[in-house]
C-alpha cells in the first residue's frame, strides 16, 4: 500500500482509515484499481499527483450520495471555516448546526477534512488536493452558484457583525476572530464581482471588511477593492450613499497616491456633512490634514486640524479629543511653532494617561478610524519638536522607546510611520548614521514585507541618502525620477525632510546642481514650515561650494536669513546649523570676532546634545576661532 502510494504520508492519511471496513487486502486491492483506472485517464499528469488524485477520487467514490453533495459544497471555502459557517453555507436554512457537526465528524474521520482545536472553536479546512477535487466536482454541478451566494452572503453578515464589534473590542481579539477569515473573504469578493455574482453583495462586503484590511496593514489590498466597489457603484441606478461614504474613506486611506488621495477624503467630507455624519467627518478631517502636510501644504493643513478640533470638543469621546489635541500639535509643529506643537502633544499624552484603563481598544479604534496608533504617532511628533527646540538627547531617548512601543503594536504601518517621520531624520539629524542605517534597513523590511509603497518609496530615498553619504554610487539611480525622488508605483508625495537630506548628501559628494534643484523644487512646491530655515542655509553652502562670483555674499545673506527664520520658528537647533555655517563663512573673511559673537550665544543656550554632529561641530570652530582671536 505505501508503495502504490508514493510513500506520500498524507495519501497515506487519506487510505488509512478505509482498513477498518475494507481490511489490509482489501484497501491494497481497491486502492490498486483506482490508481490504474486513473493512470489511464491522465498519463501526462506527474506519477505523485495522479498518486493523490487516485486516492481523493477513490475515498469520494466510497461516500454516500449525501457525504458527496456534502464534501463538494465544502470546497466554497478558502482558508478554513466554522461549524456555524459549514450549516449556513453548505446546507440551507432547514438544516441545523447538529446536521453539519455529524456530517464533519464523519469526514474527519475518514481524513477527508481536517480539523484544528487549538483555538476556542474549533476549524476545518480540506486539505490542498482534497478542495481542488472537491471545487472540480462543484464546478460541474448546479449547485455551484448557489452555494456561491450562500457563502458570499454569510461572510458580509460575518464582516458587518466584525465591524460593529470593533469599537468595543481590544484588537488581539477581535483579530483572533476575524484574521482568519481573510481567505474566504476574499474568495467571496471574487466571486460577487464575477460575471452572475451579487455585485450588491460585494459592495457591502467590501465596507464591511475595511477594519481588517487596515489594521492588518493591507493597503494596497483595500484600495484595489474599495475602488472595485466604488466602481460597481457608480454603474449601479442606485446605491447606499452611506456605504459610498464609507468606501470612498477607505481609498483615501489606503492609496499611496496624492490626487487620488486628496479626491478621496475631500467626497467623503463633502458627503459626511451632508449625511450629518460625525465620525466620517472626522475620518475625512483627518485624511485631509495629512494628505495636505505630506504634499507640503502646511499651511493649507491647520485649518482641517482646527475644524477636527472643534468638531471633537463638541461631542464626548475622549480618544477624538486625543486625537484632536495630537492633531493640532503636529499642525503647529509643521508651520514651525514648536511651543505650541509641544504643549497640545503633551496634552494629548496626558489624556491618553488619564484614561488608560480599555486604551487598547480605544488604540485600536484609532488605526481603524485614522489610520495610526494615536500614542505612536503623538510621540514621534514629539520627538521631532524636542529636537527642533534643542533637546537632541530626550528626543533620541524617546525614539528609542517609541521603537518597542511601535512594534508591541503589532500595525506595521503605524511602525513605518514612526520609523519614517521620526527614527531615521531625527538619527540623520544627531549625525548618528549607524542608527539611520540600522532604522532605514527596519523600513525597508517593514514595508516590502507588507506590500507598504508609500513607505517603501521613503525607505528608498533615506537608503540613497546613506549610499551618497557613504561615497558610494547611487545604484538605485536608474530607478529615480529628475528631481532625485524615488519613482515607486502608487506613489506621489515629496516630502520636504527627506529632501533637505539629499540636498545636503549631493552637496557633500560634490553633486551641488542636483541639490540646488532640489531645494529649489522645496522653494517652490512647499508653503514656508518648520524646514524652511533648514531649506534656506542649505541654499547658501551649496552657493559655497558651487564658487560662484559673488557667492559670498549671497551665502552670507541666506545665513542670516535662515538664522533669522529659525530664531522666529523657536527651532533651536535648525538656529545653530545657520549660525555655525555663518560662522564658518565670517571666519574665511577674516571676521573671527563676529564669527564668535553670532555662534557662541547659541551654543552657550543649549543644555544637552553635546555629543551629536551639530554641535561637535559649532564646538570645534568656537574652538579654532578662539585660538584665532587677539589676545
Amino acid at each position: 500500500i505505501c508503495r502504490r502510494l508514493d510513500g506520500l504520508p498524507l495519501a497515506i492519511e487519506f487510505a488509512a482509515p478505509r482498513v477498518e471496513v475494507l481490511g489490509v487486502e482489501g484497501l491494497a486491492a481497491r486502492l490498486d484499481d483506482s490508481l490504474q483506472l486513473l493512470g489511464a485517464r491522465r498519463r501526462t499528469t506527474a506519477p505523485r499527483h495522479r498518486t493523490m488524485q487516485a486516492v481523493v477520487d477513490w475515498s469520494y467514490g466510497l461516500l454516500g450520495e449525501d457525504e458527496q453533495e456534502f464534501l463538494r459544497s465544502l470546497g466554497i471555502f478558502a482558508g478554513g471555516f466554522t461549524v456555524e459557517a459549514a450549516a449556513a453555507v453548505v446546507h440551507d436554512a432547514a438544516k441545523t448546526n447538529i446536521d453539519a457537526i455529524d456530517r464533519l465528524a464523519d469526514l474527519v474521520a475518514k481524513s477527508l477534512v481536517a480539523v484544528d482545536v487549538s483555538g476556542a472553536k474549533p476549524r476545518f479546512r480540506l486539505l490542498d488536493t482534497t478542495r481542488a477535487y472537491a471545487l472540480e466536482k462543484l464546478g460541474t454541478s448546479s449547485e455551484r452558484e448557489p452555494i456561491a451566494r450562500r457563502h458570499a452572503e454569510y461572510y458580509r453578515q460575518l464582516f458587518a457583525r466584525a465591524e460593529a464589534e470593533a469599537p468595543a473590542r481590544a484588537a488581539g481579539d477581535w483579530l483572533a476572530d476575524y484574521a482568519q477569515e481573510i481567505d474566504n473573504l476574499r474568495a467571496a469578493l471574487d466571486w460577487t464581482f464575477s460575471p452572475g455574482g451579487e455585485t450588491s453583495v460585494g459592495v457591502a462586503l467590501t465596507a464591511a471588511a475595511v477594519p481588517l484590511w487596515i489594521r492588518l496593514s493591507l493597503l494596497e489590498e483595500c484600495r484595489g477593492r474599495a475602488k472595485q466597489a466604488l466602481s460597481a457603484l457608480e454603474s449601479a441606478s442606485t446605491g447606499d450613499p452611506r456605504v459610498a461614504m464609507r468606501l470612498h474613506a477607505a481609498l483615501g486611506a489606503s492609496t499611496s497616491e496624492a490626487s487620488e488621495m486628496g479626491a478621496a477624503f475631500t467626497k467623503t467630507l463633502d458627503m459626511a456633512r451632508r449625511l450629518g455624519d460625525v465620525v466620517y467627518q472626522l475620518r475625512a478631517l483627518s485624511g485631509l490634514s495629512y494628505y495636505h502636510n505630506a504634499s507640503g501644504r502646511f499651511c493649507t493643513a491647520q485649518p482641517f486640524a482646527q475644524e477636527f478640533h472643534a468638531l471633537a470638543l463638541r461631542g464626548s469621546d475622549r480618544n477624538d479629543l486625543m486625537f484632536a489635541e495630537r492633531m493640532m500639535g503636529v499642525a503647529a509643529h509643521y508651520v514651525g511653532d514648536q511651543m505650541t506643537a509641544r504643549r497640545h502633544l503633551e496634552q494629548a499624552l496626558a489624556q491618553d494617561a488619564a484614561s488608560d484603563h480599555g486604551r487598547d481598544v480605544g488604540r485600536f479604534q484609532d488605526v481603524v478610524r485614522f489610520g495610526t496608533d494615536v500614542r505612536i504617532s503623538t510621540r514621534l511628533y514629539l520627538a521631532r519638536a524636542l529636537w527642533m527646540q534643542g533637546f537632541a538627547d530626550q528626543a533620541v531617548r524617546m525614539v528609542e522607546r517609541i521603537l518597542g512601543e511601535a512594534q508591541a503594536t503589532g500595525h506595521a504601518a503605524s511602525q513605518c510611520l514612526f520609523l519614517t517621520s521620526a527614527a531615521c531624520p531625527i538619527a540623520f539629524w544627531v549625525g548618528d548614521q549607524a542608527a539611520a542605517a540600522r532604522y532605514t534597513a527596519m523600513l525597508i523590511d517593514l514595508s516590502r514585507q507588507h506590500a507598504l509603497p508609500f513607505w517603501a518609496a521613503h525607505g528608498a530615498r533615506f537608503e540613497q541618502v546613506l549610499v551618497i553619504k557613504a561615497g558610494g554610487l547611487d545604484s538605485a539611480s536608474r530607478r529615480r525620477d529628475g528631481q532625485g525622488e524615488a519613482v515607486v508605483p502608487n506613489f506621489s508625495f515629496r516630502g520636504l525632510s527627506g529632501l533637505t537630506q539629499l540636498a545636503e548628501a549631493l552637496g557633500q559628494a560634490g553633486r551641488i546642481a542636483e541639490g540646488l534643484a532640489l531645494l529649489e523644487t522645496g522653494i517652490e512646491q512647499f508653503e514656508p514650515s518648520c524646514f524652511t530655515p533648514e531649506v534656506i542655509r542649505l541654499k547658501g553652502d551649496l552657493f559655497l561650494l558651487q564658487g560662484m562670483p559673488g557667492a559670498a555674499e549671497s551665502a552670507e545673506a541666506l545665513f542670516r536669513q535662515a538664522l533669522e527664520d529659525a530664531r522666529q520658528r523657536g527651532t533651536l537647533s535648525w538656529e545653530l546649523r545657520a549660525a555655525t555655517s555663518l560662522a564658518g563663512l565670517l571666519r574665511s573673511r577674516g571676521r573671527h570676532a563676529d564669527a564668535i559673537a553670532c555662534l557662541q550665544p547659541i551654543y552657550d543656550r543649549f543644555t544637552e546634545g553635546f555629543g551629536t554632529a551639530d554641535l561637535i561641530a559649532a564646538k570645534r570652530l568656537l574652538d579654532e576661532l578662539d585660538n584665532r582671536a587677539p589676545r
